[in-house]
């Protein structure tokens, strides 16, 4: 009787428990939830980039955080998206741009990095099945480095896009082994077919263990490519006309300065259409969004799921009279969208606090459970913010920071503008030189909403924007700014940019538990400052 009574208590406290914990990994202990990152290409917020998402702003934003102050580490994708999966600054990762010589998912990056990755860790040490879909690094899939074969560590269900982004006429690496694609729209519209590789992902992993997914869209990265039933949406819509559209940039870098103003019609007609094309091939992302999200309720997942939703980079068209493109340090290029839902995050929310695709990797890390200290990550988790936690002062400020790309030889269309430019219009307007190198500290604090930047060129050229009085970066104050300002401003660049891990989330100059000391600059930086003086006279 007793030995009875012993197997039905047993059996009730089983139960409960798994009652309790709802769904269990095979341990019986309850589940760790399961992540899924959004990431499109090349989508700004600055100019309405959200605007023909409904859906995923519906689904995703008004069911959780939206981060108004989201950044990136370099606006380019390579760079970027290597932070975003490392955790750190491009000084540290060291992939400088898109090239494989800019170590751009190059052997040597694949070696020093590749097995360090937030996705490898969520694999390796906390158990998490892990799957990808979509754009990865510009040069995946070279022959040079290792070519479609290559799947990186920590992926379990693994679908590369090789190379750039495409719509049509492309290869897929499905877990190392090529898949090519054509141009009918019904078999092979990229965003539709990583939409259902997603699904049949949810639909075919192993139930008791978390899952991580990570789906990468072309859109709208060039060549707007719509899906055909979109391809007569938004026929009226141009480019937003704010206050530093087709303006000259009088007194910033000289790259901004070579661009001719007012721009031609044929200049703006080209960007208008651009900007149109853009919004259209964002109307199957929002369809994939739907799916997936759908697909996470339709298993019974949604509620155990965080959803995270964001970009590589900004981008502009015919900002400062340049036509399309990113790489450069204002708004329009290095803010992105960045929306979260999943348990814990109350709707509707809107957050104001400084973030960066440095704290992807450690937030997620967080969510999983994982300790990120044990981790050599620039970032920090936000998961405190989302969850309404945040006992103590957040980070005042970010580096952001780029290595500018030219050519060897003069374009033959543009021989007065001579070697070192490169991302040339047909009316040689360039986009990119060898010395649009730069590094910036974006502050925003209670008190101060301020860009500090500082080109690494025969000038030493700087730019300061007051981004509370000057949203449009119309104004460079850096020849009035305060010296006093100045130099923290320049000291605190060049701790940003030596720093590694811990280091690089020490207290802002804004910060109140900010102390500066200039007795410990570096000698390198004092020469530094006398030249920056010296320029601003």
């Amino acid at each position: 009787m007793a030995s009875s009574s012993m197997a039905l208590w047993t059996l009730l406290v089983i139960c409960v428990t798994m009652w309790n914990c709802g769904v269990c990994d095979k341990t019986g202990r309850p589940k760790k939830p399961n992540i899924v990152l959004i990431l499109t290409d090349d989508l700004d917020i600055a100019m309405g980039g959200l605007s023909p998402l409904d859906k995923t702003k519906k689904l995703i934003g008004d069911m959780g955080i939206s981060f108004s102050n989201a950044y990136v580490a370099s606006p380019l994708c390579c760079p970027s998206r290597a932070s975003i999966l490392t955790g750190k600054y491009p000084h540290n990762h060291h992939v400088i741009n898109n090239t494989l010589e800019g170590n751009c998912s190059s052997t040597a990056w694949q070696k020093s990095e590749e097995g360090q990755t937030f996705p490898a860790l969520l694999h390796a040490n906390v158990s998490y099945q892990t799957f990808f879909a979509g754009k990865y690094l510009n040069q995946y899939g070279n022959p040079a480095a290792g070519g479609v074969e290559h799947v990186p560590p920590g992926w379990s269900h693994w679908v590369g896009l090789e190379k750039n982004s495409k719509y049509y006429n492309y290869s897929l690496s499905v877990n190392g082994k090529p898949q090519k694609h054509g141009a009918d729209y019904s078999k092979d519209y990229l965003t539709d077919v990583l939409a259902n590789m997603s699904l049949s992902f949810l639909q075919n992993k192993i139930k008791s263990q978390p899952f991580f997914m990570m789906v990468s869209t072309p859109a709208p990265h060039s060549p707007w490519t719509a899906a055909p039933q979109y391809d007569d949406r938004f026929n009226t819509t141009k480019a937003p006309r704010d206050p530093n559209f087709n303006i000259h940039g009088k007194d910033k870098h000289w790259l901004i300065r070579q661009a001719k103003t007012p721009m031609s019609n044929s200049s703006v007609q080209f960007l208008d259409n651009a900007f149109k094309k853009r919004w259209q091939t964002l109307l199957s992302v929002d369809d994939l969004v739907e799916k997936i999200v759908k697909g996470l309720e339709a298993s019974g997942e949604l509620d155990s799921t965080y959803i995270f939703f964001t970009s590589d980079n900004g981008y502009h068209t015919g900002q400062f009279s340049l036509p399309l493109d990113k790489r450069q340090l204002y708004e329009f290029d290095i803010r992105v969208p960045l929306m979260v839902r999943g348990p814990g995050i109350k709707p509707n929310q809107t957050s104001k606090m400084l973030v960066a695709n440095v704290d992807l990797g450690p937030t997620i890390l967080d969510i999983a459970g994982f300790n990120i200290n044990q981790t050599k990550m620039d970032g920090m988790s936000f998961l405190p913010i989302m969850e309404g936690k945040m006992n103590s002062s957040w980070r005042t400020d970010i580096l952001v920071e780029y290595e500018g790309e030219g050519s060897n030889i003069s374009d033959p269309a543009c021989p007065l503008l001579g070697p070192g430019v490169s991302e040339c219009f047909p009316d040689c307007v360039c986009e990119d030189s060898y010395n649009n190198t730069y590094a910036c500290v974006r502050t925003i604090a209670p008190t101060v909403n301020l860009q500090y930047c500082e080109f690494d060129d025969d000038e030493v050229f700087v730019e300061v924007y007051n981004m509370t009085a000057d949203p449009y970066q119309l104004t460079n104050i850096a020849k009035s700014i305060d010296q006093e300002v100045l130099e923290k401003m320049n000291h605190r660049l060049m701790m940003l940019q030596s720093c590694s891990g811990q280091s690089c989330r020490t207290p802002g100059v804004y910060d109140t538990r900010y102390k500066f000391d200039p007795r410990q600059m570096f000698a390198v930086n004092s020469r530094r400052l006398g030249r920056i003086r010296q320029m601003l006279k």
